[in-house]
C-alpha cells in the first residue's frame, strides 16, 4: 500500500480532529462524514468520562487538537522523508500506556507510515478512543483494515514490539518480548528551569505544563528548579485561574490525600487550595503536588539535570522548551529520545 494513500487518510482524519478539538458543530469542513457519523464521534468523546474519570471532555479535545496539528500533508511528508522505508514488512505490536488520552497514537502512526502492520494492545484505561479513530480511517481508506489489529489477549504473531509502561512493567517487557526487536520505554517526568525573570504569562503557562491532563503525562512538569531567592508567591499568583482542576473528583481525592499525609507527618509544604508544593530534590512527585528546589549556580543546575537525564522526558524554560508547550511535541520529539521511525526502518 502506497505511503501517500496512508498519509492522505491521516490528513482527512486530522481535519476532523481539528473540528472536534474546537467542539465545532457539523459543517461542510467535515463533509467526508455524515452528520450522524460526526455526532457519534462526539458522543464517544462526551461519554468517555464515565469510563475513566481522568479523561474529561476538555482533555480529550485537547489531545485531538495536538494530534490534528501533526496530521498535515506537509508535516507528514517532511517527517517520513527523513527515513528509508523498511521493505521487510512486519507485524509490530504496540503496547500502549493509558495515562493520558491517545498517548499511544504517535506509535500507531509511526508503525503504519513505516509500512508495517500494527497490533494495538491498549490499556484498559484508554480502550475506546483509538478504535473510534481507526473506524474513521477505514472509512477514508478501506485497505487500512488489513493493516490494523486490536488485541485484548495474549499477543501472538508479532515480529517486533514497542512497549510503554511503568518501570515495573519494563521487567515484564524484558521477560516476554526481548527475543524480538523491541523498543521499551519506562516512567519519566519533566522539569522546569526558571531564571527569575519570567513574566506572569510565562509562569501561568508553566502552570499549564504542570496541570494539563491533571499532571499524569510524562511531559507534565513535576519538578521546578528556581534560582536562589525566587519568590514562590509569584508562581502561585500566576496560576490562580487554573484552580478548577481540583473540581475533578480523582484529582481532588489525590489533593486531599496528599495534603492529609503531609499534615499528619508534620512535613513542610505550600498549599494554594488546589496544588501542593514541597521542597525536595526528588524528581518525581505525587499527583496534585510539585517538588521544587533552589539552585545557586548554573553548574549546580547542569549537574542536577545531567544526573537525572535518564528520567527526564523534557525540560521547560527559557532556552529550553517554551513555557506552555510541554504537551505540544512535534512529530520528531520521540519519547525517551528513542527514534521510533529509525527503529521501525531497521527492525
Amino acid at each position: 500500500m502506497e505511503k501517500s494513500r496512508i498519509i492522505d487518510a491521516f490528513v482527512v482524519l486530522g481535519t476532523i480532529l481539528k473540528e472536534l478539538s474546537e467542539n465545532n458543530p457539523y459543517s461542510a469542513t467535515v463533509s467526508m462524514l455524515t452528520e450522524e457519523e460526526y455526532a457519534e464521534v462526539n458522543e464517544v468523546v462526551q461519554r468517555e468520562f464515565h469510563y475513566n474519570g481522568w479523561f474529561t471532555e476538555d482533555s480529550i479535545r485537547q489531545a485531538f487538537g495536538e494530534i490534528a496539528g501533526w496530521l498535515t500533508t506537509e508535516k507528514l511528508n517532511d517527517w517520513t522523508n527523513h527515513y528509508t522505508e523498511n521493505n521487510d514488512k512486519k507485524n509490530v505490536a504496540v503496547i500502549m500506556a493509558g495515562n493520558i488520552p491517545l498517548v499511544g497514537f504517535h506509535d500507531f502512526l509511526c508503525v503504519l507510515l513505516s509500512g508495517h502492520q500494527v497490533i494495538c494492545k491498549q490499556s484498559s484505561e484508554d480502550a475506546r478512543l483509538l478504535p473510534t479513530l481507526v473506524q474513521l480511517l477505514q472509512l477514508f481508506e478501506p485497505d487500512l483494515t488489513e493493516r490494523i489489529r486490536f488485541s485484548d489477549r495474549k499477543l501472538v504473531d508479532y515480529h517486533a514490539v514497542i512497549a510503554t509502561g511503568s518501570n515495573n512493567s519494563m521487567l515484564h517487557f524484558e521477560q516476554y518480548f526481548s527475543h524480538v526487536p523491541h523498543l521499551f520505554r519506562g516512567h519519566r517526568t519533566s522539569v522546569a528551569v526558571l531564571t527569575g525573570n519570567e513574566s506572569k504569562e510565562e509562569l501561568r503557562a508553566l502552570g499549564v505544563d504542570c496541570l494539563t491532563y491533571f499532571g499524569r503525562g510524562c511531559r507534565n512538569v513535576t519538578h521546578l528548579l528556581f534560582p536562589e531567592g525566587f519568590d514562590l508567591n509569584r508562581f502561585f499568583e500566576a496560576i490562580v485561574d487554573l484552580s478548577d482542576v481540583v473540581n475533578n473528583k480523582k484529582y481532588g481525592n489525590n489533593y486531599d490525600y496528599n495534603k492529609a499525609v503531609h499534615l499528619m507527618n508534620l512535613s513542610k509544604f505550600l498549599d494554594n487550595n488546589f496544588l501542593l508544593m514541597k521542597e525536595s530534590d526528588q524528581l518525581f512527585s505525587p499527583l496534585s503536588m510539585l517538588h521544587y528546589q533552589f539552585y545557586r549556580s548554573s553548574e549546580e543546575l547542569t549537574a542536577y539535570l545531567d544526573a537525572h537525564s535518564s528520567e527526564i522526558q523534557c525540560v521547560v524554560g527559557q532556552g529550553f522548551i517554551p513555557f506552555g508547550q510541554a504537551q505540544c511535541p512535534s512529530l520528531m520529539d520521540y519519547p525517551d529520545g528513542m527514534d521510533t521511525m529509525h527503529f521501525l526502518a531497521t527492525c
